[in-house]
C-alpha cells in the first residue's frame, strides 16, 4: 500500500498549498518568486487550460464525476499491480493524488484553485497547481512506460 502514501502526500501538499495561496494572495495579483515564476491566485471553473471555463456551471459536475470515476479506476488498477511494478505504482499514485486534489476543490468551491504561474517575456503558461503537476508527471511516466520501459521488459522476456 505504498502507493497510498504517495497519493496522500500529493493530496495533502496540494490542498495545503491551495489554502495558503487562497488566504495569502490577492486574486490575479502576481507575486514574483523567480525571474520566470510568479505566484498568482486564479480560479478555474473549467478543466485543463480553462476548457469550458465560461460554461454556465454544469461543467463542475461533469468534471467532478469524471474525476471520481477516474479515481476509482486508478485505485482498482493500483490494487491489481504487482508490488515490483514501482514505476507504474508511482505514476498512478501521482495521478490519483492530483485527481482527488482537484476533485475536492470542485466539490468544495465550484472551481479549482491555481497559483503557480510560469512565464517568459510575453509568453505565459496557464496558471496551475500541485495537483496538476502530479497529474502531468504521472501521465508522462505512463507514456514513458508505454513507449520505452514496457518494450524493454518484453524484449528481456523473449
Amino acid at each position: 500500500m505504498h502507493w497510498i502514501t504517495i497519493a496522500l502526500a500529493v493530496l495533502l501538499l496540494d490542498q495545503s498549498s491551495k489554502l495558503l495561496a487562497d488566504s495569502l494572495l490577492d486574486y490575479h495579483q502576481p507575486v514574483p518568486v523567480l525571474p520566470l515564476l510568479n505566484l498568482t491566485l486564479s480560479y478555474n471553473p473549467g478543466a485543463a487550460f480553462s476548457f469550458l471555463g465560461d460554461a454556465s456551471g454544469w461543467q463542475r459536475w461533469l468534471f467532478s464525476g469524471f474525476a471520481a470515476v477516474i479515481s476509482v479506476v486508478l485505485v482498482i488498477w493500483l490494487r491489481r499491480l504487482q508490488a515490483s511494478e514501482y514505476w507504474m505504482r508511482w505514476a498512478l499514485a501521482l495521478l490519483l493524488g492530483g485527481a482527488l486534489g482537484n476533485l475536492i476543490d470542485r466539490l468544495a468551491y465550484g472551481h479549482v484553485i491555481d497559483f503557480i504561474h510560469v512565464y517568459y517575456d510575453r509568453w505565459h503558461f496557464p496558471i496551475f497547481n500541485i495537483a496538476d503537476s502530479g497529474i502531468t508527471i504521472g501521465a508522462t511516466m505512463i507514456l514513458i512506460h508505454a513507449l520505452f520501459l514496457e518494450r524493454r521488459a518484453g524484449d528481456r522476456a523473449e
